[in-house]
């Protein structure tokens, strides 16, 4: 499967690699490949891959990853082709994102 990516240095995604406890469970739960094991925690292989669902973070018992699932440029990219409208940053703005 080819690697989906959004729009570069966007996304919400951090990784606290000192709260990680190696349970793979990030590896696992994430659809776009986005976190590796690098001994025995996940590292970040590709952030741009992230979709910001959210599944790491609900999934990860340390607290160890953040992620504002529904928010960011490709959200606003997704919910603007879905509605029709130009994508809007969700801010009552109404400028146009990204």
């Amino acid at each position: 499967m080819p690697t989906l990516k959004y729009l570069p240095d966007v996304v919400t995604l951090e990784l606290n690699e000192s709260r990680c406890n190696g349970c793979r469970r990030c590896v696992e739960v994430c659809p776009h490949e986005v976190f590796v094991m690098a001994g025995k925690r996940a590292r970040i292989k590709d952030r741009d891959a992230c979709m910001e669902c959210g599944a790491c973070a609900r999934n990860c018992a340390e607290g160890a990853i953040s992620v504002d699932s529904g928010v960011g440029c490709a959200a606003a990219i997704i919910y603007g082709a879905l509605t029709g409208n130009e994508p809007t940053c969700g801010d009552n703005s109404d400028s146009v994102c990204c």
